[in-house]
């Protein structure tokens, strides 16, 4: 069974992934800087291991999060997937709700895809121009000058995952083929109730009433638009965002998908490392999923926050792989979809979801045991 390292080994596994297999296929170019020899290096998929299921879903574990559910003023969701157990306890986890930036999981796992298959390294030459620009987070956008920032795929891929830079991702994304590659992914390896959007640009101005220009991309100038519309326009909009969202997911298919992602199942053991290891080193959330882990506890991790209206809030998430200090892994995915309860309260559910998680492993049979390998 694997083990992942923290970001300590995150290193390694990035010199590791950069000198994979190449192959003529590969996404877009994205440069024309002239490409290195490549070093040869292999990686090799091992079978996932079977789930140990148990006889029973964990009664207390389940009565906590339905009472969390019931206690929060918002739609929402939590679903928990115990990873080496086999059990599964939500409540609200089957309805689908925006991810937000949760999707940038989905451009990782196509990008690692892509490298398991040789049609993509993590030193490809990559740049970052000025009409690769979005909006919101984007602390790329500094580096971006004149004939652009260049970087390699790896590079782009820690940004957004680590600092969830929108514009990191969007880059990705065209790298990988667009919205429809991410989707033909999402599709082949069956991961459910999980949907794509068309991209941060598209998917933001949507949500906020508009057709995305340029000139959003500039300074303030998506705030600057989005001030000019009429409170009816911005909440019709939102509206109708939340009630069928592009990027809309269930909880309890991101949590099953971060459990087969911790089994092996979706990626080769190097990628499914590296993408785990780049999770770990996430510097977002640090009052939602990380704050309730007790000491011991690691956590590779994405979250993902959407657009305000007032005290309307549209997006408040965290999902992630906790993992114990005996080795148990669980599958978390906390989901606000819409609430008008300030973030100190969606911060708060999100840690007590993860307390939940924590307080059942340390009292549940068999705690305080390592599993094997």
């Amino acid at each position: 069974m694997m083990r992942f390292p923290q970001a300590a080994a995150f290193g390694f596994l990035i010199a590791m992934a950069l000198g994979s297999c190449g192959a003529p296929s590969r996404p877009v170019a994205t440069s024309q800087a002239p490409q290195r020899e490549e070093q040869v290096a292999v990686s090799i998929a091992i079978p996932p291991p079977a789930p140990r299921p148990t006889a029973n879903v964990p009664r207390r574990l389940q009565a906590n999060i339905e009472q969390l559910a019931r206690n929060f003023d918002g739609r929402m969701g939590i679903a928990v997937r115990a990873v080496d157990e086999g059990w599964t306890v939500e409540a609200g986890g089957r309805q689908r709700l925006p991810q937000q930036s949760v999707s940038k999981l989905w451009v990782a796992i196509t990008l690692l895809d892509l490298r398991d298959q040789g049609r993509a390294r993590l030193d490809d030459p990559i740049t970052v121009r000025q009409e690769d620009l979005t909006l919101f987070h984007q602390p790329i956008a500094y580096l971006v000058k004149g004939a652009g920032f260049q970087t390699t795929v790896g590079g782009l891929l820690t940004r957004a995952l680590t600092q969830s830079d929108n514009t990191a991702n969007d880059r990705l994304l065209t790298y990988v083929g667009g919205p429809e590659a991410v989707r033909r992914m999402i599709a082949a390896k069956r991961l459910g109730d999980i949907r794509f959007g068309p991209g941060e640009r598209q998917l933001q101005a949507g949500t906020a009433g508009l057709v995305w220009q340029p000139a959003y991309a500039i300074g303030n100038g998506f705030q600057i638009a989005r001030s000019r519309l009429s409170a009816e326009a911005r909440t019709a909009a939102l509206d109708r965002y939340v009630a069928d969202p592009p990027d809309g997911a269930a909880p309890l298919a991101i949590a099953d998908a971060l459990a087969r992602l911790a089994r092996g199942e979706l990626l080769s053991e190097t990628s499914t490392r590296i993408l785990l290891d780049t999770m770990a080193a996430s510097r977002t959330g640090h009052a939602r999923l990380r704050a309730a882990l007790p000491a011991g506890w690691s956590l590779a991790h994405k979250t993902g926050t959407g657009q305000d209206l007032g005290v309307r809030n549209a997006g408040f998430n965290d999902v992630g792989l906790l993992t114990a200090p005996d080795g148990r892994r669980y599958a978390l995915a906390v989901m606000i979809g819409d609430t008008r309860r300030p973030i100190r309260e969606r911060q708060q559910l999100i840690q007590a979801a993860a307390a939940a998680v924590a307080d059942y492993s340390t009292s549940a049979p068999g705690a305080g045991f390592t599993l094997a390998n």
